[in-house]
Parts: structure tokens; sequence; C-alpha cells
């Protein structure tokens, strides 16, 4: 059972990372399709902002619309 919460924290410390970007970062990296940069930013400002309802469940597609609504600004 600890071994088990020890991998989801490892997990989900993991998957934080994924969008961590600093100056030490290659070019070579950075360079992503469009969309899928567009999509990256959607995804991160979804979370966040369910992340403030505290996770709140049925709010998903308000959040997506919300945040795609946010990078067309």
């Amino acid at each position: 059972m600890e071994s088990d919460k020890k991998q989801l924290k490892r997990t989900r410390n993991t998957n934080k990372k994924l969008f961590v970007i600093n100056d030490s970062t290659p070019e070579i990296e950075l360079t992503a399709s469009a969309e899928t940069d567009r999509n990256a930013r959607i995804a991160v400002s979804a979370y966040y902002k369910a992340q403030a309802r505290g996770f709140e469940p049925g709010h998903e597609l308000e959040d997506w619309l919300s945040a795609e609504a946010e990078q067309h600004q």
C-alpha cells in the first residue's frame, strides 16, 4: 500500500515536469507545431481552473472552453 502511494506520487511529480520549460531547455525541444503548442497551453490553463475549484467533477468542458477562449484573446 505504501509503495503504491509512493509510485502515484512519483508519477504525479513526473507529469507536472512535462510542462516545465526553463532557460536551459534546448531550442530544438521548443519547436512544436502551433496547434500542439496551443492545445498544451489550453490543457494547462484548464487544469489550473479545475484545481482552483478543487477538481469538482462535471466542469471539464466548461474549463476547456474557458481556457480556449482565453487563448483566442
